[in-house]
């Protein structure tokens, strides 16, 4: 007879999982509370225009690849792959562009012209950080359960590349002196909602991986990643409910048997799978007695990541600007520190564009074009009273486009549009304080310190998703399901030792 697992939400670490689980031969049962798939991964139709609700930039797709693999599937036979390069248009000041690019030749044009002393700097940082990508990265790909683990051979050869006690900005600036280029290669913090002058030196990887591997589009949108593992999934014969909330967790003697649906269903299973966000189940799905570390009170003191104010736009006409754009403000360390420190509204934020109908046909009519808008923003715990600032702000971010970007007219463009807010993120989509990148990815909220995937509270309880290890950002969250699945096939055994035996290494 076949093992149940029941996972909590269609999001991309329960969707790996799932993807996974079902193809070993178990009984995956995914209850989704949203009427579509992908959670903030997937898709927001406002009449003929689509725009993915979060994610927008794919980095190492042969995460996703290999995912596809392990249940001998290909990638591409699902899901048609754009690479995208230059990665980006990153302006300054409102006029200074700088186009990142894995093309060298290129890349050292653009930095004699614009950065002439950092060449060198920047040939070093390539070297440097290649070697420091492959032994962190596989850090990232094996579960921390027990405090020994840090003992783990993979991690002991990373730590003298994790520049421990050191920040982002701080390691770069050793290969950068213009403050622009160290701008430009630092705000990826920002894809964990972190400030540069305050994330680990160890993310120093995310720039090298945009400018190693590359920055990707799936024609239709990253939620049609979503779509293309919900199809596996139902392929494998799992199932995927919509529009079925869950109430709580089921847990007796100490060990999950099941969930209860809104409507009052209670369902058993051997294993539950918990993708909802990290904070918010613990507050809302899992009852306070069987929480003994994740208390209330206890959560409420972690540190969160940043939130974002996010403005879709179906406009009635098309422009020639890149795919991404990023518009820093002028003073950007005052715009940062004014959301991760003093959490107040910045007067001049920094902002980012898509402009996926540039290269993508798909999201839009003939002739028009979806302009997706994020601009990070405090998290809750910022008491910003969004009810009311919500037109202030949004009438900010348009001024500021008008002024800083060739869409003078954009305002004039406008057929549909939909504005969601840090309190819209927090009440509408279930996201804790509104903190869009879950916890932050402070030390102390890392690898073993991070929660674990396999949950400390009860048994045969396991988590994926951005709020436990690895941590935030598709590749991460998908590594977390495919540790997560890994373990559930073992049923939790870990084996002597150290070492974790992944129960997918061996598929080729």
């Amino acid at each position: 007879m076949k093992k149940k697992v029941i996972i909590i939400g269609a999001g991309p670490g329960g969707l790996t999982a799932g993807m996974l689980l079902a193809h070993k031969g178990y009984d995956v049962q995914i209850y989704e509370k949203n009427s579509y798939i992908g959670g903030r991964n997937g898709c927001i139709e406002l009449g003929a225009f689509k725009f993915d609700i979060g994610p927008t930039f794919l980095m190492l797709p042969e995460v996703l690849e290999d995912v596809f693999r392990y249940t001998g599937r290909k990638l591409n036979d699902y899901i048609e792959m754009k690479e995208i390069d230059p990665f980006y248009r990153l302006r300054f000041n409102g006029k200074t562009d700088f186009y990142p690019s894995k093309d060298k030749k290129f890349m050292r044009k653009q930095i004699e012209k614009l950065f002439p002393d950092d060449i060198d700097g920047y040939e070093r940082y390539m070297k440097n950080e290649e070697i420091k990508f492959r032994r962190v990265y596989n850090c990232l790909k094996i579960p921390y359960d027990r405090i020994i683990h840090f003992l783990r051979p993979t991690l002991l050869k990373a730590i003298p590349k994790l520049d421990l006690g050191k920040t982002l900005y701080a390691r770069l600036s050793t290969y950068f002196k213009h403050k622009d280029l160290k701008i430009s290669m630092t705000f990826q913090s920002k894809y964990l909602g972190m400030s540069p002058w305050k994330c680990p030196a160890a993310f120093t990887i995310l720039s090298y991986i945009e400018h190693s591997r590359g920055i990707f589009h799936p024609i239709g949108g990253l939620n049609k990643i979503s779509e293309a593992m919900g199809k596996v999934i139902t392929e494998e014969g799992g199932t995927i409910n919509f529009s079925s909330p869950v109430k709580e967790v089921i847990v007796e003697n100490g060990t999950a048997k099941g969930i209860i649906l809104e409507t009052g269903e209670k369902l058993l299973s051997d294993y539950v799978i918990i993708n909802a966000d990290f904070a918010h189940a613990m507050t809302n799905i899992v009852k306070k007695e069987n929480r003994k570390k994740y208390t209330d009170a206890d959560l409420a003191t972690r540190d969160y990541s940043c939130s974002t104010f996010m403005i879709y736009l179906g406009l009635n006409k098309k422009y020639d600007i890149p795919h991404h754009n990023v518009i820093f403000a002028d003073d950007y360390m005052m715009n940062v520190k004014e959301i991760a420190e003093t959490k107040i509204m910045s007067l001049d934020p920094s902002f980012y564009i898509q402009n996926a109908s540039a290269i993508d046909s798909t999201l839009a009519p003939n002739d028009k074009s979806t302009i997706y808008i994020l601009v990070p923003v405090p998290n809750n715990s910022g008491k910003i009273d969004w009810k009311k600032e919500k037109d202030n702000f949004r009438r900010l971010v348009i001024d500021k486009i008008k002024e800083k970007t060739e869409l003078k007219d954009i305002e004039e463009c406008i057929e549909v549009e939909k504005v969601i807010t840090p309190l819209d993120w927090e009440n509408e989509y279930n996201i804790y304080n509104g903190a869009t990148f879950n916890l932050s990815h402070k030390i102390f909220q890392m690898l073993y310190f991070r929660p674990h995937n396999k949950f400390q509270e009860f048994k045969n309880c396991y988590l994926v998703g951005g709020g436990t290890h690895p941590g935030s950002g598709l590749p991460t969250i998908y590594e977390s399901g495919r540790i997560s699945a890994s373990m559930i096939i073992q049923d939790g055994k870990l084996g002597l030792g150290f070492k974790y035996k992944d129960a997918f290494e061996s598929v080729k």
